[in-house]
């Protein structure tokens, strides 16, 4: 028996998916409707979504070839964006996850940064090396002093060392690509580094003595930073051959904390007057996996490699539904976007599904950092703390 699909199921359906994508993509945002902690105002409705990405991607829109109008390519996730200001827009380099796992860059564009973000035409092309990437992810974008714009991103490969029944271990390292328009990119070579596999990867937006400065994240595997972990800091001479030769530690591993495990630059970090600006996500283990959360701290403004104030715990962790996602219990950032007027747009990814948006402004970023106490690494440190506060309080 042969099923009949009339023109006016295709278009009905046709007409309420466009209806159903509008909907959600002019959907204005605000802010969540508490006081909050005076540091940032996290927003209420996520700015990319899976769903947001264009129904002619994800559709064959050719009735001849697609008579029920079923969804041909599948997206999973759009997360993990880098972010920067554009021709007075607000861009975020999503990563694009498709339901093959394999992930891919879009930017997506903002009139105001809080809302109706829409993809450009077309997914961004990356130029191969000579050994091609199996997946490609969460780049941070960088506007360089020497007027490119370097998009430093995570490309892996299936690990060659692995034996042939292993069809997981994987080998990642920071992909390199720079452009002057952010359509049309050029595919630097891959770094080259001493220390192991390299992920999160950032590039200092200014010259450091003439040299390129690199924040990197080195780790024994792919998963396991073994001896490695913490952020390292390296320079390179020329980043179309970009070798790190030597790397140091500017933020390590800590016993307790929620850096334990691992920790990595987010960001570029953001120059101010009393130092660089630093956003970071930290790692820890708990019976319930791994937990991801961001956390800030100041470098010297002439000596990057000096870490001046760190607050302690975290800066922002997940709330409700953003717990829930493909990887539950993670914050993940490698975007923000410092407006003219001061204002900071912090991009965040929940549970490696969805982006949303947070904003502060550079004074209260500074002011948080540099004020909030540090932490003593013991409990009773901690009490002393809260104690050194409620005095200060009652002697008001």
């Amino acid at each position: 028996m042969t099923t009949i699909i009339s023109s006016t199921t295709f278009q009905d359906r046709k007409i309420a998916l466009e209806k159903e994508h509008k909907t959600l993509i002019e959907q204005k945002n605000a802010p969540q409707e508490h006081t909050g902690n005076g540091i940032y105002e996290r927003y209420k409705n996520p700015v990319v979504t899976a769903s947001h990405v264009p129904l002619n991607w994800r559709f064959d829109l050719d009735e001849q070839t697609n008579p029920f109008l079923q969804e041909r390519i599948g997206i999973n996730a759009a997360f993990n964006a880098g972010a920067m200001k554009w021709n007075g827009k607000y861009l975020l380099a999503v990563r694009v996850e498709g339901i093959d796992r394999k992930s891919f860059f879009a930017i997506a564009e903002s009139p105001n940064g809080v809302d109706n973000f829409k993809f450009w035409e077309k997914p961004c092309v990356i130029p191969q090396t000579g050994e091609p990437d199996t997946n490609v992810y969460d780049m941070r974008l960088i506007n360089h002093e020497d007027g490119w714009v370097y998009g430093i991103f995570c490309t892996e490969r299936k690990d060659p060392k692995a034996p042939k029944s292993d069809t997981s271990s994987a080998v990642a390292n920071a992909g390199i690509v720079r452009s002057k328009d952010l359509i049309n990119w050029e595919r630097l070579p891959d770094l080259i580094s001493n220390t192991g596999q390299q992920r999160n990867v950032v590039l200092h937006p200014e010259f450091v003595n003439g040299k390129y400065a690199l924040y990197t994240r080195p780790q024994d595997g792919f998963i396991d930073v073994g001896a490695g972990g913490g952020i390292g800091l390296g320079y390179v001479d020329d980043m179309t051959n970009p070798v790190v030769k030597k790397e140091k530690i500017i933020f390590g591993k800590q016993y307790h904390t929620i850096y334990e495990l691992k920790n990595g630059l987010g960001p570029a970090p953001i120059k101010t007057e009393k130092g660089w600006l630093h956003l970071a996500h930290g790692v820890r283990n708990t019976a319930a996996g791994l937990r991801y959360t961001l956390y800030m701290f100041m470098t010297d403004l002439h000596d990057i490699a000096k870490v001046t104030h760190v607050p302690a715990g975290h800066f922002m962790g997940p709330e409700g539904i953003e717990r829930v996602g493909d990887v539950s219990n993670v914050l993940f950032s490698n975007g923000w976007i410092e407006d003219n007027d001061g204002t900071v747009y912090v991009y965040y990814a929940s549970s490696d599904t969805r982006m949303h948006v947070a904003v502060s402004s550079v004074e209260k970023l500074v002011d948080y950092v540099t004020n909030a106490p540090a932490d003593t690494f013991i409990s009773a440190g901690s009490v002393k703390t809260i104690i050194n506060q409620i005095e200060k309080n009652n002697a008001i």
